[in-house]
């Protein structure tokens, strides 16, 4: 039925009254019939000039409502200081006579220009990670090495991910602060472990994070007021840092600040302090190889196919315990693992992921539809990126579907490609539900969902 726009008045007297400076507009159908939401912005940015809008069905063009609000408010909120953040960097690099274009890492491993990265901005979740894992894939490339589980240790957190047959492993649904976001995203885990994080008390009991000491004032060896011991402190204590052993020599550490941070904490906790150091590490270490299960053993991955590559100013310090605790046989550490996600992100090409809404019986599917609704996403996914500078010849498209039982509420994405028969694809179904969930049902009926 028509929009009715005289619902849109008593709206737009809240929001301006509110001085609310980002909206997003969800429509229950919008995913199949967008018209309604595309009118709705025009409404809302003639009434309230300079006020973000975010339409759902640009964010993700799915059917499942609830999740595709949630994305929708997510992009609207952080869309203003995003879009100020972007215009002010461009701002500066042209006044330092920079003339090179500002390309925005995404979630995807892709880039985009810093135009599409404010109009979507919360594509660019947990982008910093996600440099780490394309630069996997390169090291990937580069050695041979087709399986890697990269582990990224910073001063305040613990960053997972998987490079599987030379790809980034993905999935196109997230969660943040139990918010749910319909979009491809390199698969990462993230636990509240690194460098900086702090030892405490618990009623006796030793723990280790998740706050952290941060870059300010730091670990208790920084010497700028750091009192409680970190991590990077237990390093430090038990002899497996040198005193002058970072920023190639040009930072010193305080070693009787570490001494007086540990001594003190472990006579609370009745300990002597070299084997109290070495607790606040087996804490640290123990956290870290659990999260490293909940992303390969609890997937139905074995860690023993792959090779631990460990970055970030603090990942190689664990690295050999890590490995140890999983019966991984070969670590790789990049020459310089401070700045290994810096150099992936100079590994990535320009990507955009488009999606549709596609409800079929996987059986009973007509070919020639299925073929001729790919060759229209990818009509459109060229397009953007031709849009974007990259030349017709050098943009190419891969194509997947989230399939699923029928029946099912979640999907499995499956990659696919032109012309593939209904045996083969429904075998690759079967195949990634029992690696995934350690089952497979080969006589229940399977359905797209999306391309």
């Amino acid at each position: 039925e028509p929009l009715c726009e005289a619902d849109f008045a008593p709206i737009v007297e809240k929001v301006r009254s509110e001085g609310v400076n980002a909206v997003a507009v969800c429509f229950l159908h919008s995913y199949a019939y967008p018209a309604h939401e595309l009118r709705a912005r025009e409404i809302l940015r003639e009434a309230l000039p300079g006020v973000s809008i975010s339409l759902s069905h640009e964010v993700a063009r799915e059917w499942r409502e609830y999740e595709r609000a949630s994305s929708a408010v997510m992009n609207a909120y952080v869309a203003p200081v995003v879009e100020r953040y972007l215009l002010s960097l461009e701002e500066q690099l042209r006044e330092r006579d920079m003339k090179a274009g500002v390309h925005i890492m995404q979630s995807s491993g892709g880039v985009v220009t810093a135009e599409s990265a404010r109009d979507k901005p919360v594509y660019t979740l947990l982008s910093g990670p996600v440099g780490g894992t394309i630069a996997g894939t390169a090291l990937s490339e580069r050695t041979g090495r087709q399986n890697l589980l990269c582990v990224d240790m910073g001063g305040t957190s613990f960053d997972l991910s998987l490079v599987v047959d030379g790809k980034a492993s993905t999935t196109l649904e997230t969660e943040l602060e139990g918010l749910p976001l319909l979009m491809s995203i390199v698969d990462i885990r993230t636990i509240g472990t690194g460098g900086g994080s702090i030892a405490w008390l618990d009623k006796g009991a030793v723990r280790v994070g998740p706050h952290s000491a941060g870059s300010v004032p730091g670990p208790a060896c920084y010497g700028n007021g750091g009192t409680e011991p970190t991590v990077t402190d237990a390093n430090l204590y038990l002899g497996r840092l040198g005193a002058r052993s970072l920023l190639s020599g040009e930072m010193s550490l305080d070693a009787d600040a570490t001494a007086k941070a540990i001594e003190t904490l472990a006579a609370g906790a009745g300990m002597e302090p070299e084997p109290f150091a070495e607790g606040i590490l087996a804490i640290s270490n123990a956290a870290m190889a659990d999260a490293m299960r909940t992303i390969t053993v609890s997937e139905g991955v074995d860690p023993r196919d792959f090779t631990l590559v460990a970055f970030g100013g603090a990942g190689p310090m664990a690295a050999a315990f890590l490995a140890e605790e999983l019966d991984i046989r070969e670590v790789l550490i990049p020459r310089f693992p401070g700045t290994f996600s810096a150099w992936g992100m100079l590994q990535t090409d320009l990507r955009r992921d488009v999606t549709l809404s596609f409800f079929r019986a996987a059986a009973g599917v007509d070919s020639e539809e299925l073929e001729a609704a790919f060759a229209a996403l990818e009509s459109e996914g060229r397009d953007a990126v031709l849009e974007e500078g990259i030349e017709a010849g050098k943009a190419h498209c891969e194509r997947s579907a989230d399939m699923r039982y029928a029946g099912q509420e979640y999907t499995i994405n499956i990659p696919l490609e032109a012309g593939i028969s209904a045996g083969e694809l429904a075998r690759r179904f079967h195949e990634t539900h029992r690696q995934r969930h350690g089952h497979a049902s080969p006589a229940a009926p399977i359905e797209f969902v999306n391309l």
